[in-house]
């Protein structure tokens, strides 16, 4: 007799058994120790920043809208494959144990979000609301579970719903509510705050009525949904070891691919052109470069200190470079690599190349804020200080690697 609960069991010991093995070389090594410094860096200047906190700082506004969202990514991870829609749709009237089994386990990994929020938050309610009690705090986050937990279940609900635009409806409607909601309720107008959370419930109950209405479970939508969060956690650990799973997506970016090929195209830069629109086609490389730029020209800006800045531009620039040298790996399981009439040997300077094009121009960039800033002390050290690094860390430890 087929047991829905013990097959979760299984299924969920195979998922954590994978996960856990490209967690270790993720957490392991020059990004952990990069990341316990960005992490540090920013919590000591997080704290000089609430000494000078302005009166009329909205924190009401910006607690609200992440808390707000972060109740509304709500997702559900079932933990489901392919061959299940050949396998399970039959025994679809007794999987109610293992779609129990996860939302429950669900709940328990999105919960770390919560816990993260809750502390970085912290400090800036207490220097906000510095009337208020820490137990007052702490029935917010209780209340944040409260929703989370009712959105979860929503999203459930609205998956057994094959309309796309239905679904992207209903979580606008609840992402607006739940911002509205903990805006009330971290303004202390808990008035308002109950009003809006009486019409968050009966949405909720809509979503129920509309779930119940559905011919059943749309098994074709959960696999791709599963599938694709397995495949950004791939994406991730790609950077770091190699992943047999990972699907590679090729993005057409056709203005991009037009200006890198206006180029000249010959048989000596041949691998030269091919890297070029791999990082720009693939789905993996412009995207991570982009947002490590964002976030590093945010941190220089906002950062006081001149040479924590310049800091954070070489760890940055560390990042990034050592993010992108896995572009070497990328076609390594691609055959038709193999019938190119030409020596591989310019294969590793094709890569190195678009490594220090890459670094110099986010150096470049980074040095332009501190210009914008009319730091010119620290425009001058920061570009000086970012190719050099990008030199040297490029032929010193990258180099090496390529093999």
């Amino acid at each position: 007799m087929f047991d829905s609960h013990e097959f979760y069991k299984k299924r969920l010991s195979e998922h954590i058994k994978e996960t856990s093995r490209y967690l270790k070389y993720i957490f392991n090594g020059h990004i952990a120790i990069a990341m316990l410094f960005f992490i540090s860096a920013l919590a000591y200047y997080y704290q000089q920043w609430l000494i000078e906190l302005p009166d009329d700082f909205p924190t009401a506004i910006i607690m609200g809208a992440f808390l707000g969202l972060l109740v509304s990514y709500s997702p559900v991870r079932t933990l489901l494959k392919e061959p299940d829609l050949v396998f399970l749709i039959a025994a679809e009237t007794k999987m109610h144990a293992y779609f129990r089994n996860s939302i429950i386990y669900s709940f328990v990994i999105q919960l770390y979000l919560v816990l993260l929020v809750a502390a970085a938050f912290g400090p800036l309610y207490f220097a906000s609301f510095p009337g208020r009690s820490g137990q007052m705090y702490l029935l917010s986050i209780a209340i944040v579970l409260v929703f989370k937990v009712g959105n979860l279940i929503a999203n459930w609900w609205m998956l057994k719903v094959r309309e796309p635009g239905t679904r992207r409806l209903d979580l606008v409607v609840r992402t607006v509510l739940n911002m509205v909601v903990f805006y009330f309720i971290i303004s202390g107008n808990m008035l308002m705050a109950g009003i809006t959370s009486v019409i968050f419930a009966l949405l909720f109950l809509y979503d129920l009525s509309v779930s119940r209405k559905q011919a059943g479970i749309v098994w074709d939508l959960l696999v791709e949904k599963d599938q694709n969060r397995m495949q950004t956690f791939y994406r991730i650990a790609n950077m770091f070891a190699d992943v047999p799973h990972l699907k590679n997506r090729v993005k057409k970016r056709q203005w991009l691919v037009s200006l890198v090929s206006n180029f000249s195209v010959d048989k000596k830069n041949t691998f030269d052109f091919l890297y070029r629109i791999t990082f720009i086609r693939s789905g993996d490389y412009l995207g991570m470069y982009v947002r490590l730029i964002a976030i590093g020209g945010l941190a220089i800006y906002f950062i006081p200190n001149l040479w924590m800045k310049v800091l954070f531009t070489i760890l940055f620039l560390y990042l990034s470079c050592f993010q992108m040298m896995t572009i070497y790996h990328h076609h390594r399981t691609n055959i038709w690599l193999d019938i190119y009439p030409v020596d591989e040997k310019p294969k590793q300077q094709a890569v190195l190349k678009l490594l220090y094009q890459l670094s110099i121009l986010q150096a470049v960039i980074f040095s332009l804020i501190f210009l914008f800033m009319q730091a010119y002390a620290g425009f001058g050290i920061s570009l000086l200080g970012g190719i050099l690094f990008a030199i040297l860390f490029i032929q010193g430890y990258v180099k090496r690697k390529l093999v």
